[in-house]
């Protein structure tokens, strides 16, 4: 990541639950990996961050059952002065709380938020374990475009759609964005705003944008907690000896007051009022699976802090930016260097507890964002961990590119690359080669 100095756009909203002031900062980008989608993840990632300023919280009276669950997060708003978190992976606790407690006066000072695009968007800013199985490949796809910016969600979901397709995205480059992948992104940016707004940031560092990232997390879960809703929620998390981020569509709270297990959704929208076909649906829940394997290994306090220092090699003493020490201080942390967030970040981030089993993906008709259908499916770990061992072969080296299946060659119909695909008996005449984009971000073919 090369620090510069830039600035997103920040907005500030108020919800009529408390008065809290919900800030963004954003940058140019959507990440929408879903190949059954018509968004598009654009050629400059976004940061966005979104800090919620608190100048009054209401007193709540809660019953014994929700004590429970908020006396956690009561002690994060009162360790304000950042207890230290080790080192490698664990969590700081605190057990100070009376049991018959019926009043909670904060959790935290942050409520939703997004981050800014200095570096690369969070969820192209993830990077791969020396700890990995197999030795590295020098040569490796990894090594050449991914280097300093690790995994993301969508590299995954595309290795998964087709391989050979995401190794000529890398290699050669992008398409450009159609009319109905912007329609998309349109109507993902249209869901963000129902809950956040954006306002402008400026990042001096590398150090800053990472600060921010986890400032904009920190804000959207105190939303999720106060409103049962949080959208674009930024989230990394080391996974299967990989530095793996991701932008979670939509969190909320399930339907029932003794579920406290927060759902995943993510909508995504068809041109056509058709169904998906099935690879189509597999790619969006293995999407989202990706992103509770995350939360879950996230909030099971499994976040080896230097280990993240060191490949994205940040000074974790680094002091920040005034302007970030003082959006981090009006949201109640009193945080002067990137290491003060973070530990912030952890203690967070282990309040709560594992994503729900269930998750949910909503299709939308893209014309009036009517719904279509949901698939509401179960969480399989096995299955999840497979696909990103397979993904990691291909990005390590470690086999050739598998083409799409047989069965899935439909799929092709709608790949930019199909005239120079081995698999098409036309390859002979390679297709002239798209423009290159610097970022080699993906974007399938999407025949809905």
């Amino acid at each position: 990541m090369t620090p510069s100095s830039e600035s997103g756009s920040l907005t500030v909203t108020s919800p009529p639950v408390n008065p809290l002031t919900k800030t963004t900062i954003t940058h140019s980008s959507t990440d929408d990996p879903h190949h059954n989608t018509t968004v598009s993840p654009s050629s400059t990632p976004s940061d966005t961050i979104l800090i919620r300023g608190v100048f009054e919280i209401p007193i709540e009276i809660v019953s014994e059952e929700e004590m429970g669950f908020f006396e956690a997060a009561l002690a994060a708003a009162r360790s304000i002065s950042l207890p230290s978190v080790a080192a490698g992976t664990s969590c700081s606790t605190s057990s100070s709380f009376p049991s018959k407690a019926k009043s909670i006066g904060s959790i935290t000072s942050l409520s939703k938020r997004r981050l800014p695009t200095v570096v690369a968007d969070i969820e192209d800013s993830a990077g791969k374990s020396p700890t990995h199985k197999k030795t590295r490949d020098e040569k490796s796809l990894f090594i050449r475009f991914r280097k300093a910016r690790g995994l993301s969600v969508t590299d995954i979901t595309a290795t998964e759609w087709c391989e050979k397709q995401m190794e000529f995205v890398l290699c050669v480059g992008k398409r450009r964005a159609t009319k109905a992948m912007k329609a998309g992104s349109a109507r993902h940016l249209k869901l963000e705003e129902e809950v956040i707004t954006k306002v402008a940031v400026s990042v001096e560092s590398a150090e800053d944008a990472w600060a921010l990232k986890f400032l904009n997390f920190i804000a959207g879960v105190n939303q999720l907690l106060f409103e049962g809703l949080t959208r674009e929620l930024p989230i990394i998390g080391f996974v299967e000896g990989v530095w793996m981020v991701g932008k979670i569509d939509e969190i909320r709270m399930p339907e029932g007051d003794s579920d406290r297990n927060f759902m995943l959704v993510d909508t995504k929208t068809r041109v056509r009022d058709t169904l998906p076909a099935e690879p189509q649906s597999r790619n969006g829940r293995l999407q989202l699976m990706c992103y509770k394997y995350i939360w879950d290994t996230l909030v099971a306090g499994n976040f080896p802090t230097q280990k993240f220092y060191d490949f994205f090699s940040l000074n974790r003493n680094a002091i920040l930016s005034e302007e970030i020490r003082e959006n981090a201080k009006q949201a109640g942390i009193p945080a002067k260097t990137l290491d003060d967030i973070l530990r912030f970040f952890i203690n967070t981030s282990c309040l709560f507890l594992p994503a729900h089993n269930q998750m949910l993906l909503r299709y939308e008709l893209q014309k009036d964002n009517s719904l279509l259908s949901e698939d509401l499916f179960t969480y399989d770990l096995d299955w999840v961990k497979s696909q990103i061992q397979a993904s990691l072969e291909f990005w390590f080296n470690e086999r050739e590119s598998r083409y799409a299946p047989e069965d899935e060659r439909w799929k092709c119909r709608f790949c930019q690359f199909a005239s120079a695909c081995p698999t098409n008996p036309m390859s002979a005449v390679v297709a002239t080669s798209p423009q290159k984009n610097s970022n080699n971000d993906t974007i399938n073919g999407d025949p809905s």
